[in-house]
């Protein structure tokens, strides 16, 4: 594995949140420390959960579609992964704190979007592009 990305974070209840990525989202877990930390495969990336008392601090930021939650991470996705994902989630009875919708119709960079979060309040954004290829080139 190369060029991966590794983020660290409060969990809360280490259980609780490695059931919520690997049940719900379908991630795998893998190396570990009982009580302390377990790493996630979030799609590639090393998410590191952290039994925490914390939670991160969230406010709105205004763009081009309202307002998000900052911070937040996530996960572009192929359209059939990102059905699948919706699926699980609304399987699972999680809501949605900004529920699925598409931004950019119509344009090079249309994607649809949703925002949760997890057991210990990290919120997540999940996307599918339209056309992924274009994500970081700049006209």
């Amino acid at each position: 594995m190369t060029n991966c990305f590794h983020l660290a974070i409060p969990a809360g209840d280490l259980n609780l949140a490695q059931k919520f990525y690997c049940d719900v989202l379908g991630c795998k877990s893998g190396n570990s420390e009982e009580g302390h930390w377990v790493d996630i495969d979030f799609w590639g990336n090393e998410l590191t959960l952290h039994q925490s008392e914390e939670r991160l601090p969230k406010i709105r930021h205004e763009v081009d579609m309202g307002s998000v939650l900052v911070p937040h991470f996530g996960i572009h996705l192929p359209d059939g992964a990102f059905q699948a994902l919706k699926e699980r989630i609304e399987t699972a009875g999680i809501a949605y704190l900004d529920k699925p919708y598409r931004r950019f119709i119509d344009s090079k960079y249309e994607q649809e979007t949703f925002f949760i979060e997890d057991p210990n309040g990290n919120i997540l954004e999940m996307k599918t592009m339209v056309n992924p290829n274009i994500l970081f080139k700049v006209d």
